[in-house]
């Protein structure tokens, strides 16, 4: 026996004794796991496509939400309720179509949100840093973003007469909600004092002036404030905090600019920016909405009051009940966009409570909606470099350290980043954690500030009408192009079109239409004949 060997066989002596180790005894039983199988079985032989036309499109966007990050947070979400965690069935696991998706960008092998959410949504891949343009846009050069322009299923949705709305746990400015709405060869440029001079000289606008402008988006919910106020604007929420305070150079305000566009018309409008107010609005009387909860991005779910900042369930339901009023049906973007930026920040802990508060608003979008007429779709744009590793027991906390110990002779993480802000080498060793509680910088292999994306698949889950098309793997620009197709947005109208009265309406066992094989047989009678007078 090696050392090493020794070392792993001690270390797990150690630790075991004091591991939450659960097992079920009927998992002991064979027959469990058979009966267990037979049901998923007979789940997907039972499964039928719905091949209606969506009427109503809603799209979860978990920013970051890598697989790892998918199966950690389903056992930290029955870890939570008192499992063991690993057998928990997430929402997101119910969905019957499962597909994946490449989410390289043109310029890059891993991605940033900003080039693929103008693949998910424009249905185009594109170079990073850019937002809803071509990657003939090049990184910050406005002169390359005029002609280059591509739209959103956001907009094919709203010039199809649906409801639109967007709702994120980040700036409504950030990369993935812009995308929908904005073309920016920089995702950076949220107001207009973050533009260089030669670009106000090209012409580009700021990301936040073409929120109000591009397109007529019914509900908007997020951070942002701060980038649609003149210089210098105190914040109601955070008057003595200079950062928060209004950024525009050029005196706009835009939250007042949109309030008036709304009086202008015939319809109920409301803007908000604190819990209070957000609680009151009516849905069934509410035509317009945005809430700006925050100066920047709103409060991770862990740290949020929640008598101030309504959680992105609270936000996701009041979008569906003012978006589905409209008989033509709607369009909704949701982002759980702090997942990412917990992951930037090396903390795992957080990350996977933003995922649970993420999954538990797809089972209030799922409880609103009808899956009959409503296409759900749930994805990651990208992933990150965090590792599950070093056999943690059943039941062991999945924040916690692993049983095993390095041939260092300390413990580490269950959770680890491959590189980011917690890499800890001192003299050669590693820290300690043995009396460290793991909410804090998880572990990295190389000292970065910022932990990096990571390139591989991510997870593309559907259910709903034509979910069936988001099956196999797929570029990820592909992804609006089901949805549209679905829902009859966009530029292939196929799935809606009415055939004409001599098409086929009853289809045989090869696909073909009984006019079909009509008319093929009365052609061969034909042709028949017709040889046999020139053979006579």
């Amino acid at each position: 026996m090696t050392c090493t060997e020794q070392i792993i066989i001690n270390s797990i002596k150690m630790k075991k004794k004091n591991v939450l180790y659960k097992m079920s005894e009927r998992e002991k039983d064979p027959e469990f796991w058979r009966s267990q199988a037979r049901s998923s079985l007979q789940s997907a032989l039972d499964r039928q496509p719905n091949t209606n036309v969506a009427k109503n499109i809603v799209f979860f966007l978990g920013d970051g939400m890598g697989i790892t990050t998918y199966t950690a947070a389903r056992i930290l979400k029955g870890q939570l309720q008192n499992q063991t965690g690993e057998e928990t069935v997430m929402t997101m696991d119910t969905f019957p179509y499962v597909g994946l998706a490449k989410t390289y960008s043109v310029d890059f092998t891993i991605p940033d949100s900003a080039a693929t959410a103008t693949a998910y949504l424009c249905g185009v891949k594109t170079n990073m840093n850019i937002v809803g343009v071509s990657a003939a846009g090049r990184n910050t050069v406005c002169n390359t973003q005029s002609g280059n322009e591509v739209t959103s299923i956001l907009k094919w949705a709203k010039d199809a007469g649906k409801s639109v709305g967007i709702v994120t746990t980040t700036r409504v400015q950030h990369a993935t909600p812009a995308a929908a709405y904005a073309h920016s060869v920089s995702r950076s440029w949220y107001s207009d004092a973050d533009l260089p001079d030669s670009a106000k000289t090209d012409g580009c606008t700021d990301i936040a002036s073409q929120l109000i402008k591009n397109i007529d988006i019914d509900v908007i919910i997020g951070g942002g404030r701060k980038y649609m106020t003149p210089k210098g604007t105190q914040d109601p929420e955070y008057p003595w905090d200079y950062s928060s305070r209004g950024q525009r150079t050029d005196g706009r305000d835009l939250i007042k600019e949109w309030q008036s566009s709304k009086m202008a018309g015939k319809v109920t409008s409301n803007y908000v920016w604190d819990k209070t107010n957000f609680d009151a609005v009516d849905p069934e009387t509410t035509d317009y909405l945005m809430a700006l909860f925050e100066p920047g991005d709103l409060q991770f779910e862990e740290d949020r009051e929640p008598s101030m900042e309504p959680s992105i369930v609270e936000t996701t339901e009041k979008a569906i009940r003012i978006l589905r009023k409209n008989p033509n049906g709607f369009f909704l973007l949701v982002e759980g966009g702090r997942i990412d930026q917990a992951h930037h920040d090396g903390r795992a802990y957080m990350a996977l409570h933003e995922t649970v508060a993420f999954d538990y608003a797809i089972e209030k979008a799922l409880e609103l909606t009808d899956e009959k007429e409503t296409l759900t779709v749930v994805m990651a744009d990208h992933s990150h470099p965090l590792t599950f590793n070093g056999f943690p027991f059943r039941g062991q906390s999945i924040l916690g350290k692993s049983p095993l110990w390095a041939t260092d002779l300390l413990p580490f993480t269950t959770l680890m980043y491959g590189n980011g802000p917690g890499h800890k080498i001192v003299n050669g060793k590693r820290p300690d954690i043995r009396n460290v509680t793991t909410d804090y910088v998880q572990l990295s292999a190389a000292p970065l500030q910022s932990t990096t994306h990571s390139g591989e698949d991510v997870a593309v889950l559907a259910r709903g009408p034509m979910a069936h098309l988001l099956q196999g793997v797929f570029e990820q620009n592909y992804v609006a192009h089901a949805m549209g197709y679905a829902a009859c947005v966009g530029a292939d109208l196929r799935h809606c079109q009415t055939p004409p009265a001599s098409q086929p309406t009853t289809t045989d066992t090869n696909g073909a239409g009984t006019a079909g094989v009509s008319a093929t047989l009365l052609g061969s009678l034909v042709s028949v004949m017709l040889t046999f007078t020139l053979l006579v």
